[in-house]
This record gives structure tokens, C-alpha cells and sequence, in this order.
């Protein structure tokens, strides 16, 4: 043999061999450019969904935020999104593939052997997918109920660890680990029920390809005993059954696993459904503020249509002037202040502002011009620069510092070692009630809101503390209109107006020495926060 011979034959090996690794690198490269491109797709997706998701949270109505359970929320949102990707996956990746794989097999076999091949191996997908798909619809509530059972554990660990100082104050660890278990106990009993079920479908489906597999090999065989089919012929059979029922198996998974992730799209994509109750009128304009008058004409709200808060709620506050309201728990003190912001309208009556009713101005010029010190202050996860900023986010470091020294936190501030890069903890726990209610001043003083609502805004505060904060808000509130939400009544003698409200209705107004002479109601809870103290004076 010569040389030239000899290598050749060593050549057309070789080409063979590089040409198998070269397909298996294509084939790699194939499928991360797939998923690179389904990546790209699919978290741009995630991330609108996201968007539109916490955008329409923010739209609902203040009702719906104060019957939410955070982490079932929080859950059935996660669950949704992480849903999306595997939806799409499956749809791209799988379904298509496979159906296309099942579409040719049919062809060979109809087109190589004869028809009755082909009918057989329909016949065994028509009853294979209809049994998946009736076992698989049975499934389904095993899996709602699992995922309401976990949902339902998730909000009672998070309730409990957001508590975690009342859980140790009263001992309750027992109680709370109690009140837990026997949430998961639900999706225990939820998951076992889902699990078996699943073992079921799966062992259902394993018989319907085992017994369409020995039909159509009984077929094959009696093909070559009879001499229409060759041994060839048997083995290729075969192979495309393996070929074929290799990814059917897969597709019954796939629709299961679909169906799943239905359910916990479904969850999500509900969020969506729900109507907020409080929304902005076609062809809605923006405020036009001149004195900032506030005027109360009529108003009629309700919570519950069997327990009415305010009745024919009329006052004024005069632009640039200050208001009180006062009266007993329950009385609708804290409501006035939400209606205004407009988190809830009128059953009746009106609101206005400069004579333009707030329900045909937009919201966000509405709010814009507001200003609201909370009674419970809820702060960020952040800094307390980050928190007071958060009134004016475009202010300047100088303003933001000029705003602390107003709602005297500046001192606090600049002893510690991080300045304003306090990290204040989960809704503000690491700082006092009155550490947090002087970041709400701060924040609201950066705001420089023309309109100002102070809602038992000195109520977290000591006698010596309340006196300077009380300057402080009267500093933020110059030429400010001012509605004041009082328990207090030694915050609000200097009020231009102060309300007094009993069971809904306005009991008294005037100010304060006049109420006095009245000798009503004011005059009662005067007496008795006059009694209170002088007590804790002795």
C-alpha cells in the first residue's frame, strides 16, 4: 500500500471524527444562543409584568391595602412571575418541538409502513392526552388549595416576625411556632393529596404508552411473520416508537407542569382585576391653587353601609389658616383627613379646594400640594436621609439638613456616627416613636406642601418634646392652610378654628375659650386631659 494510500485512509476517519465534534459544538452553541435570546425575552417580560403589577397596587384603593395580607401578596406575585418564565419556556422549548416530532413520526409510519400504523399511534396519543387532561383538571384544586395553604403559612410567619417585639413581650414564641404549624399542616395536607394524585397520572400514563408500545410491536411482529415487514422493518418501528413516546412522556409532565403554572399566573394576573374604588374622571385637570380654601359641604361617608362615620360634615378652612378637629375615638377624626387626600370620596356632599371639587382633579396635583404628618409613622428600610429626602427626592443635601433642624432631629442626626446614613430598620423599628414622628416633620417640611394635615402628629412625644415639636409645626405651617387631627387639646389652643366632632356629626366649633364658656363636650375633655396631667405632674 502507498504512503499516499495509507493517508488517505487516515484522513477520511478523521474528517469524520472532527466533523462529530464539530456538530456537537454546534449543538451546544445552538441551544445557549436559544436560551440566550429566550433570556433576554423572557426577563423584559418579567420585568413589565412586574412594573404593571406594583403600579396598579400603588392605583388601588387605601380599603384594599388595609384588607391585604402582605405575605400572601407577596406570594402569589412571586409565584406569578417566576410562572411566566416557565410558561414561556415550555410553550418555546418543548410543545412546539414536540409536536412537530409527533407530526413526523405519523408521516413515516403512515407513509413507510401502512395506515393502520399510524391510526394505532393516534389513537394512543388521543386517549394519552385526554387522560391527562381529565386527571389533570382533577389535580387542580389539590394544587389551589395547596397554594392558598402556603400563601396562608407565609402571612402568618411574616405577621409574626414584623410583631416580633409583642410575640416576646407577652411570651407568645409557643403560640406563634402553634398558629404556624397549623397553617403548614394545611399544605401538608394539600401537598400529600397533589403528590399522589401525581403518582396516579403518572402511572396512567406509563400503562397507556406501555400498552399502545406491545400493540404496535405485536402489529410489527406479525408484519414480518406474515413477510410484509422485515426484520429492518421491526427494528425501525421500534425506534420511532421510542422516538416518539420518549417525548409524549415528556409533553404529560409538560402539561401538567402547565397547568401549575396557570394556576399560580392566575393568582397574579387577578391583582389585575381588581377595581380601585377611588379613581380619576375622564378629562380630569390639575389643580389650580390660589388661598388653598378648604371647604367640607355636606359630607356623608360610611364604611359599612349600617355604620355611618360622618353625617352632614360642613366647615371651612380659610386659606392660610389653621383648623382642629377633635372628639372621641371613633368619631371620624382620621377619616376627614383621608377623604381629603382623597383616598375615599363623599357618599354625599363635597369637597373643594379653591371652589374646584377634588373628585374632578387629578391626583397627582391634588396630592402634590399636601403635606401629612401621620399619627403611626411607617419609615423605609433605608437611611434616615433617604426617608426624610423622600418628601422632595430632587431637594438638595443642604435642604434636607435644613428640614431636620426644623423638626429638631438635626441633633440626633449629627451625634451618631453615620450621620444620615442611619440605617433605621424595617419600618423604621430602630429609631423611638418620637425619633420617627420628627422624620415625618422633617419630611413634610421638605415637601413645603401648601396644604398640611397633621393627624396626632405629637402623639409618640413627652411634655418637654411636645413644646418644641409644637413649634416646629407651627414653623412648617406659616401661611399654611392647616387641618389639625387632635387628641391632645394643649396642641390646639391656638387653632384659628377648632371642631369638635361626637358620633359623626359636628357637636361644637369655635375656638378655644369659647368652647370653653360653652361648658359642652370640649369643655368636658379639657378637664379631664387637665386632670390627667396634673396627675403625672404628682
Amino acid at each position: 500500500m502507498e504512503v499516499s494510500e495509507a493517508g488517505a485512509i487516515l484522513i477520511l476517519p478523521l474528517a469524520f471524527l472532527i466533523s462529530y465534534g464539530l456538530l456537537r459544538f454546534c449543538s451546544t452553541l445552538f441551544n445557549e444562543l436559544r436560551n440566550v435570546v429566550f433570556i433576554k425575552a423572557s426577563v423584559h417580560i418579567i420585568q413589565r409584568v412586574s412594573l404593571e403589577i406594583l403600579t396598579h397596587l400603588h392605583k388601588l384603593s387605601l380599603g384594599f391595602h388595609l384588607d391585604r395580607k402582605t405575605g400572601a401578596l407577596s406570594r402569589d406575585v412571586e409565584r406569578g412571575t417566576n410562572a411566566i418564565t416557565y410558561f414561556l419556556r415550555i410553550i418555546i422549548f418543548n410543545i412546539v418541538p414536540v409536536i412537530f416530532e409527533i407530526g413526523a413520526v405519523l408521516v413515516i409510519l403512515w407513509s413507510q409502513f401502512n395506515i393502520w400504523f399510524a391510526l394505532t399511534t393516534m389513537a394512543v396519543i388521543i386517549v394519552y392526552a385526554a387522560f391527562t387532561f381529565l386527571v389533570t383538571r382533577w389535580r387542580t384544586h389539590f394544587r389551589i388549595e395547596m397554594n392558598e395553604a402556603e400563601s396562608s403559612a407565609n402571612t402568618r410567619a411574616l405577621d409574626s416576625l414584623l410583631n416580633y417585639e409583642t410575640v416576646k413581650v407577652f411570651g407568645n414564641e409557643n403560640m406563634e411556632r402553634q398558629r404556624y404549624r397549623e397553617a403548614l399542616d394545611g399544605w401538608v395536607s394539600s401537598s400529600i393529596k397533589s403528590n399522589y394524585s401525581l403518582s396516579f397520572l403518572n402511572a396512567g400514563q406509563g400503562m397507556i404508552i406501555a400498552v399502545g408500545t406491545t400493540v404496535l410491536m405485536i402489529m410489527a411482529a406479525s408484519g414480518v411473520v406474515s413477510g410484509t415487514l422485515t426484520l429492518g422493518d421491526f427494528a425501525m418501528v421500534n425506534a420511532f416508537l421510542i422516538q416518539l413516546y420518549i417525548p409524549l412522556s415528556f409533553l404529560g409532565s409538560i402539561y401538567r407542569d402547565l397547568n401549575h403554572s396557570l394556576i399560580d399566573m392566575e393568582k397574579m394576573f387577578d391583582l389585575l382585576e381588581v377595581e380601585p374604588e377611588v379613581i380619576e374622571k375622564v378629562g380630569a385637570r390639575p389643580l389650580v391653587l390660589s388661598d388653598g380654601e378648604v371647604r367640607f359641604e355636606n359630607v356623608n361617608f360610611h364604611y359599612l353601609s349600617e355604620q355611618p362615620i360622618l353625617k352632614d360634615i360642613s366647615f371651612t378652612i380659610p386659606g392660610g389658616k389653621m383648623v382642629a378637629v377633635v372628639g372621641p375615638s371613633g368619631s371620624g377624626k382620621s377619616t376627614l383627613s383621608r377623604m381629603l387626600l382623597r383616598f375615599y370620596d363623599p357618599e354625599e356632599g363635597r369637597i373643594l379646594i379653591d371652589g374646584q371639587d377634588v373628585r374632578d382633579l387629578t391626583l397627582d396635583s391634588l396630592r402634590e400640594i399636601m403635606g401629612v404628618v401621620p399619627q403611626d409613622t411607617v419609615l423605609f428600610n433605608d437611611t434616615i436621609g433617604y426617608n426624610i429626602a423622600y418628601g422632595r427626592p430632587s431637594a438638595t443635601q443642604q435642604e434636607i439638613e435644613q428640614a431636620a433642624s426644623i423638626a429638631q432631629i438635626d441633633e440626633f442626626i449629627r451625634q451618631h456616627p453615620k450621620g444620615y446614613d442611619i440605617l433605621v430598620g424595617e419600618r423604621g423599628l430602630k429609631l423611638s416613636g418620637g425619633e420617627k414622628q420628627r422624620v415625618a416633620i422633617a419630611r413634610t417640611a421638605l415637601k413645603q406642601a401648601r396644604i398640611l394635615v397633621f393627624d396626632e402628629a405629637t402623639s409618640s412625644l413627652d411634655s418637654r418634646s411636645e413644646k418644641a415639636i409644637q413649634r416646629a409645626l407651627e414653623r412648617v405651617a406659616e401661611n399654611c392652610t392647616t387641618l389639625i387631627i387632635a387628641h391632645r387639646l394643649s396642641t390646639i389652643v391656638n387653632a384659628d378654628q377648632i371642631i369638635v366632632l361626637d358620633k359623626g356629626r359636628i357637636a361644637e366649633q369655635g375656638k378655644h375659650t369659647s368652647l370653653l364658656e360653652m361648658k359642652g363636650l370640649y369643655h368636658q375633655m379639657w378637664q379631664l386631659q387637665q386632670h390627667d396631667q396634673l396627675d403625672h405632674t404628682l
